[in-house]
């Protein structure tokens, strides 16, 4: 498929405030499973620089910097992408340790892997649903990731929420209630608490739960098995990722794969945003 996608973001100061140098996310990544055909990154006054690069996890990343006092701050990108994967399930797990759960991935791997796996103690209620998951689908790691999909798609109440934080996963279980952010961290928690590395991940997305009723930014999962490689996961439509989702970036923390981060100077200052996100698909 090939996706025309036109994203703004406007914020607004109550009075004029000093920015710190600003990150964009807003830059779809080229790799197996999507093409970047165009894209053009626009802001309403010009910065004192900009600066195009990676970030630590390979997002292509935009760094605004300025030296005058602004309040406002408007973001418009167009971008065109292709998107290639048309079939999911496309691969094979090569190392028999990461076929069952819980996975053991070998140690340069695992090294490579730290940030993607857990490094605080994980709810127990998330630890023994995952586990109750596991054991339906006899501990098999292909089947439990469809599972696990399948079991917030079908189970959890999915609401649209534009701002704000991933609730905790244990309180999105609890009350199977989230936004798409939430589910997708509970997705992630849920996989690491079986020893599997699962990253965050922003971008756009075709469909939507029925209750989403505009375009938005949209999240979802992707999980690592060797011989597959990062492979995705969207629990709010309860599917592995095909060629219906374009990506933006993909990080262990939310937080790294936000699609604009970055601070102000203003003491007591209040400040609102809106956006808006149109896409649609374009003839190949």
């Amino acid at each position: 498929m090939r996706f025309r996608i036109r994203h703004s973001l406007h914020y607004r100061f109550e009075r004029p405030v000093f920015l710190e140098p600003h990150s964009v996310r807003l830059t779809p990544r080229s790799d197996s499973g999507q093409r970047l055909v165009q894209h053009s990154l626009r802001v309403e006054g010009q910065p004192s620089g900009r600066s195009d690069g990676l970030d630590a996890d390979g997002n292509a990343t935009t760094v605004l910097w300025f030296d005058d006092l602004r309040d406002q701050l408007d973001l418009t990108v167009t971008m065109e992408v292709e998107t290639l994967r048309d079939n999911p399930f496309a691969w094979i797990i090569t190392d028999p340790a990461v076929a069952r759960l819980p996975v053991r991935y070998d140690a340069a791997t695992a090294l490579s892997l730290a940030p993607f796996l857990a490094h605080e103690p994980i709810a127990e209620s998330v630890v023994r649903w995952a586990t109750e998951l596991a054991d339906s689908v006899e501990r098999a790691t292909p089947a439990f990731l469809m599972a696990l999909a399948d079991a917030i798609h079908h189970g959890f109440h999915h609401v649209g929420r534009p701002e704000g934080d991933p609730l905790e996963p244990a309180g999105t279980l609890a009350s199977r209630t989230g936004a798409c952010r939430d589910t997708a961290m509970l997705y992630v928690t849920a996989c690491r608490s079986l020893g599997l590395a699962a990253r965050f991940v922003s971008g756009y997305s075709m469909h939507h739960p029925p209750e989403v009723t505009e375009q938005e930014l949209h999240a979802w999962a992707e999980v690592y098995l060797p011989g597959a490689g990062w492979r995705a996961y969207d629990p709010s439509l309860g599917l592995a990722v095909a060629d219906g989702h374009v990506v933006l970036a993909a990080a262990p923390d939310h937080r790294l794969a936000a699609p604009l981060s970055g601070t102000y100077r203003g003491t007591g200052v209040g400040s609102s945003m809106d956006y808006r996100v149109e896409l649609q698909a374009a003839p190949l």
